[in-house]
């Protein structure tokens, strides 16, 4: 029987762990965490993180041949594979700092499977690190190994928050790199076995380390790239009177090209793109690639323009002025059908309007007020590291208020900004909305999810991203 240990219960190493464990059901899996509080909630009716489907999958393994656990090392030790899923934020200080991984948490999880091995184990990336990463640890373990063998393998995540459990269980592909020696390859035959008991063959793709581990930056780089290239459209669709979701849809037509991630919106976020894009220009850095490095900088620069942009757009529109005014915030997350801020749009774009004074009133179905605050006080880059060195919030945004329904939200504000595209907020009653908001009213569509024409035809004052401008809007021009 094949023993699986996970360490790090987050994001990744949840939802993961426990689809292994539906789909193999003669493989043991625990998921280990430091944090008490994580595994108590893992271990409740109440999980850590909203997925659509992930409850089913936990409540129909959890206590058969899937545990979650605080007793890191008695599972490490019994594994015969262990996945390090930790977090690995970008270095706030230091060299590399604002762009390389910081590695210490892996380094400390590398040398804690060393210290309380006591039989040969595969070890697997699954967090998003940076290349040769595998090297570094491999080094770590083999000059503490004690004469235990170590095989270390690159298994990179590809899932979509809101999909993740759709993505895992039948994903586009499984990627595994490993080294190309005997011991190597064995290793990596033993990882696939465990994915072919649902994945089929061709869609389980083995590589060597570096490019297994260079491909989950590159795959969110080209997604990310082709959000700013659209967003960059949306930007010259607002100055010349075109629509970027006709643009969009002549250009998706094209199969070179195809018709997904070319929806305009305020600015990506998640926990991924700008991290792993940040290492990427690091990367190319250290080996003397500045073009490069530079290249993909601007994917970047044009998503905080774009954020930077609808700022803009709020308050030239609203008389150059928010202050004191309240403003409805529909949608907190970084997109819809999960609960995850991490790197959200929603962030900058409250921190901008509260830069003006504005009074926030926040609605998402799915993020706390505790969370909404943390996000709005915390420093950036500190949302990665493990909840308990997150710096507690020193104090509330006085200015925010979290409420849970659309239509307290907008009630008596002079403008709502919908920043996440729930399905809710398309089937809103604006006529019941508009009423009982100051006039003139305006709506902010930082996702195109409303009808244009039908909200003009109430009495609203609408910005779409990238749509032919509403005539007041021409008339007060944002400053970009």
């Amino acid at each position: 029987m094949v023993k699986i240990c996970c360490i790090g219960a987050g994001y990744v190493g949840g939802p993961t762990m426990a689809v292994i464990a539906l789909k193999c059901p003669s493989v043991v899996v625990a998921v280990v965490d430091i944090s008490v509080a994580r595994i108590a909630a893992w271990n409740s009716d109440q999980l850590p993180i909203y997925e659509p489907g992930l409850d089913e999958v936990v409540k129909r393994c959890r206590g058969r041949n899937l545990f979650f656990s605080t007793d890191v090392e008695k599972h490490v030790a019994e594994a015969d594979i262990v996945f390090v899923s930790v977090n690995t934020p970008t270095k706030t200080r230091g060299l590399g700092a604002g762009k390389a991984a910081d590695l210490t948490y892996w380094e400390s999880a590398a040398r804690m499977i060393a210290d309380v091995s006591k039989s040969n184990k595969i070890v697997v990336e699954k967090s998003t690190v940076p290349v040769k990463t595998a090297e570094a640890i491999e080094k770590i373990l083999s000059h503490n190994s004690k004469g235990i063998n170590f095989q270390i393998l690159s298994n990179p995540e590809f899932l979509a928050e809101g999909t993740a459990i759709e993505d895992l269980f039948n994903p586009d592909r499984v990627l595994i790199g490993g080294r190309e020696t005997p011991e190597g390859q064995k290793a990596i035959q033993a990882l696939k076995d465990v994915y072919a008991q649902w994945v089929p063959e061709d869609r389980i793709l083995t590589t060597n380390l570096w490019s297994a581990e260079l491909s989950k930056l590159a795959a969110n780089a080209f997604l990310a790239q082709r959000i700013s290239s659209v967003n960059a459209m949306s930007a010259l669709c607002e100055a010349t009177g075109a629509n970027v979701s006709q643009v969009s849809h002549a250009i998706g037509k094209d199969t070179r090209i195809g018709p997904k991630f070319l929806n305009a919106s305020v600015g990506f976020g998640g926990s991924c793109f700008q991290k792993d894009i940040l290492n990427l220009v690091y990367i190319c850095e250290c080996n003397g690639l500045t073009e490069v490095a530079n290249y993909w900088k601007q994917v970047i620069k044009v998503n905080d323009y774009q954020k930077n942009r609808f700022v803009n757009r709020v308050v030239s529109s609203m008389f150059n002025t928010v202050s004191d005014k309240k403003i409805a915030i529909l949608g907190f997350a970084f997109k819809k059908d999960t609960g995850d801020t991490r790197e959200t749009p929603a962030i900058d774009v409250c921190k901008g309007l509260l830069g003006d004074k504005a009074k926030l009133s926040i609605y998402d179905p799915q993020v706390t007020e505790e969370q909404i605050q943390k996000d709005l006080t915390m420093n950036k880059f500190d949302w990665d590291h493990p909840i308990h060195l997150q710096p507690m919030s020193p104090a509330t945004v006085k200015q925010v208020s979290v409420v849970w329904d659309a239509y307290q939200a907008s009630k008596d504000a002079h403008g709502i900004c919908i920043l996440t595209e729930w399905d809710e907020f398309k089937k809103l009653d604006f006529q019941k909305i508009y009423d009982n908001m100051q006039k003139p009213a305006f709506v902010f569509d930082g996702r195109n999810v409303v009808d244009v024409e039908k909200l003009r035809k109430i009495g609203f004052i609408v910005y779409s991203i990238g749509k032919p401008l509403d005539p007041w809007l021409k008339d007060m021009p944002a400053m970009v």
